[in-house]
């Protein structure tokens, strides 16, 4: 579908704001005596993320073209734009599921250190879909076969406790909790209707999990919140877990979650099973 002129205007705005932010010493360009124009030119910017001057001129423009995702991400690199410029660009350039997915950016170094600086108690970090970004050696021996393999693709809270069999012995009111955590991802999907990390996951659990197919069509829906829950631990039994959550200022969805054994209290916002 064409983008409405007023959404191309703002395009053009927002691609020639961010060309003249950067400058020629940033980019590896000899600085010339005299410039016009404040930032790259132009011609400077097309040459380097390898596209026609005159196609980028009009897109600055405003004009009637249509652009493709791979062009927008050549743009985005050249004008080192971050995670959230990325999803704003693509968005006003009318690729929205792609910017859902651009706005989620790798785990920092620094952050996926701090689950490892909480051991005993089990920590990891999740991102919004539930994927396991980061955790400790106490996380993993407390959900067994959740952590092991990340060969083929990430470790996800909402996959392990429908899909597989051992979590269901691990979390021991498994049904309270995994309608729970159900509710709560289809309340996360609806704040994400076009990102497909969201549709993939939901059509694997109604694919493969026969108490997700059938709660997934009574629609329920439910806040985050903190609390209490009973997880057998793999040496001493069924053990009461209160659990907290921390979640990052430059990414909200990234959320460190921490479980403290008889805990008084757990007054945070997690994103874990049932939490």
């Amino acid at each position: 579908m064409p983008l409405q002129p007023d959404r191309r205007r703002q395009l053009g705005a927002f691609l020639r704001s961010r060309r003249e932010r950067l400058t020629p010493d940033e980019v590896g360009l000899p600085r010339t005596a005299r410039r016009r124009t404040p930032g790259l030119r132009r011609e400077e910017l097309a040459l380097l993320a390898g596209i026609s001057a005159t196609w980028y001129t009009y897109l600055e423009q405003g004009r009637e073209i249509r652009v493709s995702e791979q062009v927008l991400t050549a743009l985005a690199r050249t004008l080192r734009l971050d995670g959230p410029e990325r999803a704003h660009l693509l968005q006003l350039a009318g690729h929205a599921a792609a910017a859902e997915c651009e706005e989620r950016e790798p785990l920092k170094d620094e952050v996926a250190a701090v689950p490892l600086l909480l051991q005993p108690n089990p920590a990891y970090i999740i991102g919004g879909t539930y994927d396991v970004l980061s955790h400790n050696r106490a996380a993993d021996e407390l959900f067994p076969r959740l952590l092991g393999n990340q060969a083929e693709r990430p470790a996800n809270f909402v996959r392990w406790m429908f899909l597989e069999p051992v979590a269901r012995d691990v979390v021991v009111d498994w049904e309270p909790e995994a309608r729970g955590l159900l509710a709560r991802l289809r309340t996360q999907a609806g704040r994400h209707p076009a990102d497909p990390r969201y549709t993939r996951l939901i059509d694997e659990l109604n694919q493969a999990s026969p108490e997700a197919r059938a709660w997934w069509r009574q629609y329920e829906v439910q806040a985050r919140r903190g609390g209490r829950k009973r997880l057998r631990h793999p040496a001493r039994g069924p053990v009461e877990y209160a659990y907290t959550a921390f979640h990052l200022a430059e990414q909200p969805e990234q959320t460190l979650v921490v479980y403290v054994e008889g805990s008084e209290r757990a007054d945070a916002d997690p994103f874990v099973p049932g939490g």
